[in-house]
């Protein structure tokens, strides 16, 4: 009772005319940089620092708090409607989103994500708001082996889910890893494979590889096609709103999203991306209709849209608890904090209760914002697929380039920018899964800091990852989704597809 009185107390201080004021703001500044390619939360918070310098450290988190959650929400329209994920936490929307636009399905498509989103974020923030002690403690029982058993099971999943070809999968995660190694090496200090570019030496952002591949690529690959086949993209059929079929098969997904994403987001070093791709796994295991799985299936975008926002809501619980930021958006939160003199941890909640629980009821009110912001928009979206395709080309282009040189104001992210671009063109062309390269990229240095510091704490014996039990799991459910299709199929007398572990369609 003691909580639900404190979050009473919150939404006093949320509803305050200004507070209102500001996460209005926050929610229409998320939404608008979510949809442009490479601008994410966390820069545009960045940007806005230094204005909110004077402001009031409450309506200040509350307007940040709404970008962040308005950035989970646009993220994912461009990913749906031109095949350009905002956000690396989006990716996996676009490979069934996308598909679903080009069915002349981009409405319903759009409308699931953003209810979806909003039912995500409403179970995210309950449970923020109830559970935080209980995950906190989940978090602190993950250690070395145990992060480095999860992003392995990160790796199969991609690998084998996303793509017909096992092969091809894990060529594409392996050029992720490759472009993870560049930078200085953490446990050493010593550069690598940086040629003596000095702006290497941070590695290659992930916007940069993610902007590249999906938007530059994309676009190359769509203009070449444009000149050789007739344009496949449908016009919008029917009603903007969704249907009563699509109600019942995206119910489920916006659930098991929210079960999946929230506890993830809560974990350091776990984030939206891992969420998205198991939740996507796991509509794809359980859905009726397999077959439209990489053809435009709506549990495909139900699900990980539901797992990306419920993970904005868990990454803010070691964020608030701990002091402890799990992704580059909370990082940019940690210091939002500090420069008002704060330092977010459990005695943030005993000495700053306005603040913090304001905060927490103002995510419950940002929700139904984002809800009534964005269904209305739906309309103004899919005219997207309208523009002549020359002009959608070249805007995407322009807002790639833009997007990206705004990160560092470097030259060299440009270059970085279309040499991906080029690389993933040839990808597409040859039918290589693109998204296995991105999380290869995001977990890859992760994995291997958490790999070497499991070997150094216990010295060099590599049964840590099998004497403890959380880390034995997650392994023997790795393997179980690499063997056991191929393992069933055997088994039950089934000749194995001929490409499901070839490179050949």
């Amino acid at each position: 009772m003691d909580t639900f009185s404190s979050l009473m107390h919150g939404f006093s201080v949320a509803l305050t005319p200004l507070n209102l004021l500001w996460s209005l703001i926050g929610v229409t500044l998320g939404t608008a940089v979510g949809v442009l390619p490479g601008i994410g939360p966390a820069l545009t918070v960045a940007l806005l620092l230094p204005v909110t310098f004077n402001l009031d450290p409450t309506g200040s988190m509350i307007m940040f708090a709404g970008i962040y959650y308005g950035g989970m929400y646009g993220g994912s329209t461009t990913s749906i409607l031109i095949n350009t994920p905002g956000e690396s936490a989006t990716i996996v929307t676009a490979l069934e989103g996308n598909k679903m636009a080009r069915a002349g399905r981009g409405a319903a498509a759009l409308a699931t994500a953003a209810v979806g989103s909003f039912v995500a974020g409403t179970v995210g923030t309950v449970a923020l708001t109830f559970l935080a002690p209980t995950m906190v403690k989940v978090a602190l029982s993950f250690g070395p082996a145990e992060y480095f058993a999860l992003m392995v099971l990160a790796f199969v999943a991609v690998t084998a889910v996303l793509g017909q070809s096992v092969l091809k999968g894990a060529a594409a995660l392996g050029v992720g890893l490759a472009l993870g190694l560049i930078g200085i090496d953490m446990q050493s200090g010593q550069a690598r494979f940086t040629f003596g570019v000095p702006e290497l030496l941070d590695g290659i952002d992930v916007v940069v590889v993610a902007v590249g591949l999906f938007a530059v690529g994309e676009t190359m690959f769509m203009a070449v096609r444009h000149r050789f086949e007739t344009e496949q993209m449908e016009a919008i059929k029917g009603s903007l709103w969704m249907s009563r079929e699509d109600w019942k098969r995206s119910w489920k997904p916006w659930f098991r999203g929210s079960a999946i994403g929230f506890p993830l987001g809560a974990l350091p070093a776990g984030g939206a991306e891992i969420g998205t791709f198991l939740s996507y796994l796991t509509e794809k295991k359980l859905s009726k209709k397999p077959e439209e799985f990489g053809n435009g299936a709506i549990e495909g975008v139900a699900g990980p849209e539901a797992a990306n926002n419920a993970s904005a809501a868990g990454t803010l619980v070691p964020l608030l608890s701990l002091g402890l930021p799990t992704t580059a958006t909370a990082a940019i939160l940690i210091a939002a904090f500090q420069q008002f003199g704060l330092n977010p941890g459990p005695q943030l909640f005993a000495t700053q209760p306005d603040l913090v629980w304001g905060l927490i009821a103002s995510l419950y009110i940002g929700n139904f914002m984002l809800l009534v912001l964005n269904l209305p928009l739906v309309g103004m979206w899919v005219r997207l697929l309208v523009i002549p395709k020359p002009l959608l080309y070249a805007g995407i282009m322009v807002f790639a380039t833009l997007g990206t040189y705004t990160l560092n104001n470097s030259v060299v992210d440009l270059v970085l920018l279309y040499g991906i671009g080029v690389l993933g063109f040839f990808l597409r062309v040859i039918d290589v899964p693109l998204a296995p390269a991105v999380i290869g990229l995001i977990l890859g240095p992760m994995a291997e800091q958490q790999f070497r510091r499991a070997l150094s704490i216990s010295q060099g014996d590599g049964s840590v990852f099998f004497t403890h039990p959380l880390s034995l799991c997650l392994l023997l459910l790795a393997a179980a989704l690499l063997i056991g299709p191929p393992l069933w199929r055997l088994i039950r007398g089934r000749p194995e597809p001929k490409h499901a572990f070839h490179g050949e369609d």
